[in-house]
């Protein structure tokens, strides 16, 4: 499959511009095209009505593994502007991309607007990468809107001050998100921060909020965790006494339930959304309030109200 998509990658690519020289529109508007759901949601809240936005991942889709379709490569060739979140979180996926910037200026990696001595290094060795999962911090993941500011005014340069408004708007909200996420992980004591997860996805989440985290498995799922891993792993929840530990949306759940069920303790019954977000209109109440978990927002709010009820002394779904 992957095979397929590089051949036709290639051949587009020789073809030139969208392979007629025009800029490709849906519905009377400039196609842009994204990867992960994360960078989606963002691309759809900044660029508002002006844009057509097409997303290649879903929900629950794991960007380490994704295999694009030829159909794909086409989409991103039409597309008047591409944004994908960088630092190998899409995979092999990054060096076509890479390739279509070359030709076809308008292809921006979101993760390019945050400073790089505000990225982590991987927990383990990741093809000399930082740690891709910058969403993990809202705060931090603010720091992209810029970014898809600026390309879509280079798309549209008439919208460019409605780009600009709905981004400093959507910036705002991530701000209060942060907010609101550090009083919410107030109610759990500094000694029982400790995160267990499918994979190494939450250390920025972990910065950001006082968390000592583990994974089962490394920073990228293409790793395959270990019986030598998981024993440790085992041991470490013991040692520290952890209650709860938490399967992902996008990682198959067996492994960390195994875990789970050797430990002795917990596997949460809710999933957290790690490198995928919910399926949009998935609304919930929890707490007296409403969130779509298929947005950045809705999501970040489930995941934190999962930690902090699945950690705090006495916790539970209220």
């Amino acid at each position: 499959m992957w095979s397929g998509f590089a051949v036709a990658m290639a051949a587009l690519l020789v073809a030139g511009c969208n392979r007629s020289g025009r800029l490709v529109e849906r519905d009377g508007k400039p196609l842009v095209v994204t990867t992960v759901t994360m960078v989606t949601d963002m691309v759809r809240e900044v660029g508002g009505e002006r844009v057509h936005v097409e997303g290649l991942m879903g929900a629950g889709v794991d960007p380490h593994t994704f295999k694009p379709r030829i159909s794909d490569a086409r989409l991103l060739e039409d597309a008047a502007a591409v944004f994908y979140c960088g630092l190998h979180l899409e995979g092999k996926m990054q060096e076509s991309l890479e390739r279509l910037s070359l030709r076809k200026p308008q292809v921006w990696a979101v993760s390019s607007g945050v400073p790089p001595d505000r990225l982590l290094a991987p927990q383990e060795e990741y093809e000399g990468h930082h740690d891709p999962h910058l969403w993990g911090d809202p705060a931090l993941w603010a720091e992209t809107v810029g970014v898809v500011v600026e390309g879509l005014s280079r798309i549209d340069p008439e919208g460019r001050s409605g780009f600009e408004a709905r981004g400093e708007a959507y910036r705002k909200k991530l701000l209060a998100l942060d907010e609101w996420a550090r009083a919410r992980v107030a109610e759990i004591p500094e000694g029982k921060r400790v995160l267990v997860t499918s994979h190494d996805a939450f250390f920025y989440f972990g910065r950001a909020y006082g968390f000592e985290v583990r994974g089962l498995q490394g920073v990228s799922t293409v790793s395959e965790a270990g019986f030598k891993d998981r024993a440790q792993l085992v041991k470490f929840i013991r040692e520290r006494g952890i209650r709860t530990i938490f399967p992902e949306s996008s990682v198959n759940p067996k492994a960390i339930a195994a875990v789970a069920e050797e430990a002795g303790v917990e596997a949460s019954a809710e999933h957290l959304f790690s490198d995928a977000m919910g399926t949009p209109g998935d609304v919930v109440e929890r707490r007296g309030e409403s969130y779509d978990r298929g947005t950045y927002i809705g999501m970040v709010k489930h995941n934190i109200n999962t930690v902090v009820d699945g950690l705090k002394p006495g916790g539970g779904t209220p």
